[in-house]
């Protein structure tokens, strides 16, 4: 896993449009999945999901995310002062910004420092 630029992905994901964003919730997804070592869901097939549903699956893997980043941050010993970030995520998928969501799980996987 690599840290990644927020910044620039999100550019990345405006000058594609939105093709490094799908390729940004794929790694998200694989590089969450290896920190937190919970993996039923693999980032292509959450991809899929989402794809399949019209976005419904996109909304409970929002959630889901939000449950594991705090699962990893545990295993690392780090603080998490109590707070789940899962509802956030999920509110945040709910009203269309998706891309908010992918910089918030960037900037907490960037922090675990894997």
């Amino acid at each position: 896993m690599k840290q990644r630029d927020i910044a620039i992905s999100v550019i990345l994901s405006i000058i594609t449009c939105g093709i490094y964003g799908i390729y940004w919730m794929i790694v998200l997804t694989d590089d969450i999945a290896k920190a937190s070592d919970d993996y039923s869901v693999s980032g292509g097939m959450a991809f899929l999901l989402s794809l399949i549903t019209c976005g419904i699956y996109s909304i409970y893997w929002a959630y889901k995310m939000g449950q594991n980043i705090t699962i990893a941050k545990q295993k690392r010993g780090m603080d998490t002062n109590g707070q789940d970030m899962s509802i956030i995520y999920l509110l945040l998928q709910v009203f269309g910004l998706g891309i908010v969501n992918y910089c918030l799980m960037q900037s907490e996987l960037n922090k675990m420092d894997l």
